[in-house]
């Protein structure tokens, strides 16, 4: 079908830079909150591994989590991403997210 394009949520969490220019988490566990975004038709990039910071259409820093597919038709259903950085956030953020994951 003309049109039609690869769908992925990616499940993430806000970053901020440090006075190091490095992206982190810089809330407790009990504040920090996951949200939902998809790859939409004009996202530039593409995802190279978990931990890789993308921007929102808002300009949004957000580090990707965990990530699955979805159906192309549920797309609206999810706030599509505007394009992938080349930054991650370091290893034990990464793996304190995901455990974080696990648990909600």
């Amino acid at each position: 079908m003309k049109g039609k394009y690869e769908v992925n949520e990616y499940i993430g969490v806000p970053v901020t830079t440090n006075q190091s220019g490095a992206y982190v988490v810089d809330l407790p566990d009990s504040e920090v909150r996951f949200h939902s975004w998809r790859t939409g038709k004009h996202t530039k990039g593409q995802l190279k591994q978990l931990g890789q910071v993308f921007l929102t259409e808002n300009n949004l820093a957000i580090a990707v989590i965990a990530t699955q597919p979805i159906a192309f038709k549920d797309r609206h259903e999810y706030t599509p991403m505007q394009r992938f950085t080349s930054a991650f956030i370091n290893d034990t953020d990464l793996k304190r997210l995901k455990q974080l994951l696990e648990t909600k």
